[in-house]
């Protein structure tokens, strides 16, 4: 059941004498205090602090219990994670006990720094004497109490429960709390503790199992998985099964039954908005924006291109018009004249921009260009020794000869590779013009066109990429390859090309000759010809690597059925190069479901079955046969009739709440005492609350103060008095 706190702080504090006696459950889970006599505790809250820090002034402070949601948006509450005063069962951090206490008591009233009431507080079967004396010291030195009765929580739940007739005198406490679980045997109302046991399982292992258990089913919702959460989860959904395997046989088969028992946990989510597909209308209307705004850029384009073509004129015009005057001057002087009042310090500039300016006017207007040879004048004063013969210059001469000639083919090749460039560009120029005007003239049969030519293309590329993978299967029956081949697969020589295969050949040989008598390769130049061929042949597989034709042209139509076609979807295949990214469905509303099936039984099965959680130690079933036989075995059982122990075994604790678990013990517990032996298995009337409602019954009655330890004794007899200290349950 979920846990609801109550922190709400009391005001009648003061109208309680000082006789009257508090009770605390100081459970490792939860923390209750209230009056001794009632039937409820007056404070509960979880027995954890927590210490987060101010988001902007760093100040830190201590929240006791559960924290406050409002808190956060003050304080950062994810760096400090709660603490706890237990180690198991045992209290070890006084320190955090104090801040507990000061809350506790503040909660139940207290406006004094003195606590003037006895205090009955409830600890662990067999606690420590260092824990013990640690806390008489707190509340005595602290809180300044006048007496102090240390009790066990299971014997107060059991004597409880003997009150209400439902278990008898002598009999079997079973008891599975927060961290650990314990089976006391009871004789004449007083427990035994020589014949307990105890299991370091409880209720949070099991909590944390499910949470592991959920967290590795289903990782992307972890943040949905918090501790209170997987709590709920486990107390409203988990069940003990009766048998294990044959459980778990269930559901691998994943019947009706199965499907029955699993249950869901449906996470907050919200549908994603349904894309409708556009309707011919708006495919027609987006269409026809597309070649507005297509013909508005191409409107602006050639208007571009007019400006730049006057542009361009009107400086052609202008450069001729200063060569005619600098060929007609006479004097150097008139040609510096006239080259002061232009930008250009030498006639050969003037024709170098004026030869620069033709050809970009023939290339605005779309014109091929003109190969035409410069007549440059200062050619032959550069390139001077070309023409002249050797005979008739001297070695430098010739060296300088050989340099110009170096340079004058290296500018030709480069000029013309400039020329055949710019050729292809007016060529590609011109074929798109033509490919649009195609377009304008007819769209559909111009789209239909380009829809086969991608058709075909791709189908061409499969094939190619088929025979390079396997180049031996064909679509035929190929008897020949797989005779060669006996495994039926393909040889690695058919995977290569033809220069591959030669390379192979060329150093198949080359180790062959090798082998033969005394290594002389090297000692003949035609020897070092072989480094070449595999040169030669390294070329070859470079060339191969680079971007197939049909692969451009199929890239260039994509791109222009994408720019035409809106219904078109290119399908790229994945390489090294360019991978597709994957697609990922739409998330539904299964995909934020949390199914809990094997996970209900699996998680509490722990508390019978320790070792699958890396504890070596006995079950809960186990515990209760172990328990018994050191009854039977011990001073005080001599003589007990056993089925008066076994015939009144309560369960108590909140990890005995899980169904199915009376039904479990009873026939665990029945494998391992004799045959015929009577159990029987008796549930506490509130496993929660029941420790407490006992301790506030043995503290209102009249011989309770002969079973306190004052401050008085504390202070006399010192620490070494509490270990003799002993609670009779029964006044």
């Amino acid at each position: 059941m979920p846990f609801i706190s109550k922190i709400q702080r009391q005001s009648d504090y003061s109208s309680f004498p000082p006789d009257h006696p508090i009770v605390i459950d100081n459970g490792a889970s939860y923390f209750r205090i209230g009056w001794a006599g009632e039937s409820e505790p007056r404070v509960i809250f979880r027995n954890i602090i927590q210490r987060p820090r101010h988001k902007i002034t760093g100040e830190t402070i201590t929240v006791v219990g559960d924290h406050n949601p409002a808190l956060l948006k003050y304080f950062d509450c994810t760096r400090s994670g709660p603490r706890s005063a237990f180690d198991g069962n045992v209290v070890y951090q006084f320190e955090i006990m104090e801040y507990i206490l000061d809350f506790a008591f503040d909660r139940l009233g207290a406006d004094q720094s003195q606590i003037n009431h006895p205090v009955l507080i409830t600890e662990c079967a067999c606690n420590p004497l260092q824990s013990r004396t640690k806390m008489a010291e707190l509340l005595f030195e602290s809180y300044g109490v006048p007496s102090v009765a240390f009790g066990v929580d299971a014997a107060f739940s059991y004597k409880y429960n003997q009150q209400l007739g439902i278990c008898s005198n002598d009999g079997l406490a079973i008891c599975s709390g927060f961290n650990t679980s314990h089976v006391i045997p009871f004789l004449n109302g007083e427990p035994v503790y020589e014949a307990c046991c105890r299991t370091n399982i409880g209720g949070y292992h099991v909590t944390d199992y499910l949470k592991q258990l959920l967290s590795l089913k289903y990782p992307h919702h972890m943040s949905h998985l918090t501790w209170e959460k997987v709590e709920d989860l486990k107390m409203e959904h988990c069940y003990i099964a009766l048998d294990y395997a044959s459980e778990v046989r269930l559901f691998q088969k994943g019947d009706k039954k199965a499907e029955e028992k699993t249950r869901c946990w449906q996470l907050p989510w919200t549908p994603a908005p349904v894309e409708e597909a556009p309707s011919e209308e708006e495919v027609a209307r987006k269409a026809a924006l597309r070649e507005k705004q297509g013909q508005r850029l191409r409107e602006m384009a050639e208007a571009k291109r007019i400006n730049r073509i006057n542009d361009l004129e009107n400086e052609v015009r202008d450069l001729e018009m200063l060569l005619q005057r600098l060929r007609h001057a006479t004097t150097e002087d008139d040609v510096t004249l006239i080259l002061a009042k232009s930008v250009h310090n030498s006639k050969q500039e003037v024709e170098s921009a004026f030869s620069k300016a033709t050809q970009s006017l023939r290339k605005a207007k779309g014109e091929p260009a003109e190969s035409v040879e410069k007549v440059d004048s200062s050619s032959s004063e550069k390139y001077n020794l070309i023409s002249v013969p050797d005979e008739m210059l001297t070695p430098d001469q010739i060296k300088q000869k050989r340099k110009q000639i170096f340079i004058k083919s290296t500018s030709d090749a480069r000029q013309q590779k400039k020329q055949r460039q710019v050729e292809e560009e007016l060529e590609r120029e011109r074929q798109k013009k033509l490919e649009e005007d195609r377009r304008l003239e007819n769209p559909e049969q111009y789209l239909e066109e380009l829809r086969a030519k991608y058709r075909d293309l791709s189908e061409k590329l499969e094939q190619r990429k088929r025979l390079k993978t396997n180049p031996g299967q064909t679509n035929g029956n190929n008897n020949n390859n797989n005779n060669n081949n006996p495994s039926g697969g393909v040889g690695r020589g058919e995977r290569l090309n033809s220069s591959q295969r030669e390379r192979m050949r060329l150093l198949t040989t080359a180790a062959f000759d090798r082998g033969k008598g005394e290594d002389t390769f090297g000692t003949r130049d035609e020897d070092w010809q072989l480094y070449k061929l595999m040169s030669r042949d390294n070329d070859e597989d470079d060339e191969d690597d680079k971007l197939d034709p049909y692969e451009s042209e199929l890239a260039r139509i994509s791109s222009r059925l994408q720019e035409i076609d809106p219904t078109f979807v290119f399908k790229s295949e994945p390489g090294p190069a360019s991978a597709e990214a994957p697609r990922f469905r739409p998330l539904t509303k299964e995909d934020f479901q949390i199914v809990i099936g094997v996970e209900r039984f699996r998680c509490p099965e722990i508390l019978l079955n320790p070792n699958w959680t890396g504890v070596d130690q006995a079950g809960l079933d186990e515990m209760a046969g172990v328990s018994i036989g050191r009854l039977l075995l011990s001073k005080v059982g001599e003589g007990v009739d056993e089925e008066r122990v076994t015939d009144s075994i309560l369960l108590m604790g909140g990890s005995c709440l899980f169904p199915g678990m009376s039904e479990r013990l009873e026939a665990g517990i029945r494998m391992v005492r004799p045959c015929g032996t009577r159990i029987k298995i008796l549930k506490a009337s509130d496993s929660i609350l029941d420790a407490w409602r006992g301790a506030s019954a043995y503290a209102a009655a009249a011989r309770f103060s002969r079973q306190t330890f004052s401050r008085k004794d504390y202070y006399e007899k010192g620490e070494d008095w509490l270990r003799s200290y002993r609670l009779r349950y029964t006044l």
